[in-house]
């Protein structure tokens, strides 16, 4: 395992959930020196049935609005987190906080200050626990004008701040507008947050801990206790996140990449587990995995457009998408011959306008056929390792003939890094099932 200097640790809702899981954290983070800097979430689930306490902020800003009973939820809120702190034994209360909340929702605030509270309150709760500085995220962390995150200015502010720091505690989710007022980021707050800090602090690594043991080669909910995915690199993971699987949001990924740290995906419960390692570039590191994972959406349909010689009509493939974009519809894949150019299409996104579509592109192209094929999914088999690996997608389709199961699509791209399937949206499971099998057992 690498030696690193300075790590940045980010603790998702559920590893911050309770005292108990406070403590789990803490242990965590003090077993190691290099984890300087700490990025909270607000507390999550305690139980399957629990409410988290962003989602309780979020309700008293609702019932405030609306004239209704705010004070009993935030009690609530204010129960959460004194429960934490006796939990954990701590002389530290967080009166005088409540109290500035209670007073802005009495007076009217904004939904974002309001769900950025949970981050806040916990921010200073871990910050006391484990003797770090606690600085508020929204004194580094910067929106323009229009709302849309600084990382130019955040960058900048945030590396002088921190470089003299030994340790500290940001809090995740949300930074400030031009004029002081907070704002919060839209997905994935805290996990931007990490990686945000990350990049600002050039850390050696960024770990970002959770409820799960990294990301896994797919969808469990398929196939039974399927193999975790060691190594990813950034690119790799971008095809999987695309093709439906539960992987971070791009936003949360962006700052990291650009400065090429990796990310660490690490589960609180089961610190010894290694987790996923996402990274740039898999140079020094080896693993046998020919793919590294297998993702898959329902819900397409495919266009298919005949006509003799369009190969030789100069600009026939931009006629048919100026169709689309003229009908204002995105497009997923273009898997085309020499006389058949087919267009992947989200089934909801021409529901009930498929004779709209069809007669729009019989006047720009007139071709000799067209016929809509609904009820599609998609299923991407994805690794670096495919490139150059003779073979590969004559056992990925010999795995779905020795299934029974028709192939409708294949698209792969140049790089080689995935192979894109279409099958009826009947034998979408069992497909992965056996490409699964074919790789994996």
């Amino acid at each position: 395992m690498k030696n690193y200097e300075k790590k940045v640790v980010k603790f998702g809702g559920s590893s911050l959930a309770s005292a108990e899981q406070f403590i789990k954290s803490a242990n965590i983070i003090k077993a190691e020196a290099s984890r300087r800097f700490v990025v909270p979430s607000a507390p999550g689930k305690r139980f399957d049935g629990d409410t988290k306490v962003t989602d309780l902020l979020i309700a008293c800003y609702k019932n405030s609005a609306e004239g209704g009973d705010w004070q009993t939820v935030f009690a609530e809120v204010e129960s959460r987190y004194n429960d934490i702190i006796a939990g954990l034994g701590l002389d530290l209360s967080l009166e005088a906080e409540f109290a500035v909340v209670r007073d802005n929702l009495a007076k009217g605030t904004t939904l974002d200050y309001t769900a950025s509270r949970g981050e806040y309150l916990n921010g200073i709760i871990l910050a006391a626990y484990i003797g770090y500085e606690f600085i508020d995220a929204a004194e580094m962390i910067f929106f323009d004008e229009e709302g849309k995150f600084d990382a130019n200015k955040t960058n900048t502010v945030m590396s002088e701040r921190l470089s003299g720091k030994k340790n500290a505690v940001i809090p995740g989710f949300y930074g400030s507008n031009p004029d002081g007022s907070v704002k919060t980021f839209s997905r994935g707050g805290s996990d931007i947050t990490g990686a945000i800090v990350a990049r600002a602090v050039m850390a050696d690594i960024y770990e970002n801990w959770t409820d799960v043991s990294g990301f896994l080669m797919c969808d469990p909910r398929i196939v039974e206790n399927p193999r975790p995915i060691n190594i990813v690199t950034y690119r790799e993971l971008r095809e999987l996140s695309y093709m439906g699987a539960s992987v971070l949001h791009e936003d949360s990924i962006f700052p990291v990449k650009l400065a090429s740290i990796p990310i660490n995906i690490r589960n609180t419960n089961r610190p010894e587990d290694k987790g996923t390692l996402i990274v740039t570039s898999t140079d020094g590191y080896r693993t046998d995995d020919i793919i590294t994972g297998i993702a898959g959406k329902k819900g397409f349909s495919v266009i298919r457009i005949e006509k003799d010689m369009m190969n030789q009509e100069t600009g026939f493939a931009m006629r048919v998408l100026k169709v689309f974009a003229d009908l204002d519809i995105p497009f997923e894949h273009l898997p085309s011959g020499i006389d058949t150019m087919c267009v992947v299409i989200n089934a909801a996104d021409i529901k009930g306008r498929e004779y709209e579509i069809a007669s729009a592109i019989q006047r720009a192209v007139n071709p000799d056929h067209i016929h809509i094929d609904k009820a599609m999914g998609l299923i991407a088999v994805v690794g670096r390792n495919m490139a150059g690996m003779p073979g590969t997608a004559a056992r990925v389709f010999a795995s779905l003939a020795k299934a029974d199961i028709n192939i409708r699509m294949i698209d792969q791209g140049s790089s080689e890094l995935n192979i894109i399937i279409g099958v009826d949206e009947v034998s979408f499971k069992r497909a992965i099932k056996a490409i699964y099998k074919e790789f994996c057992n």
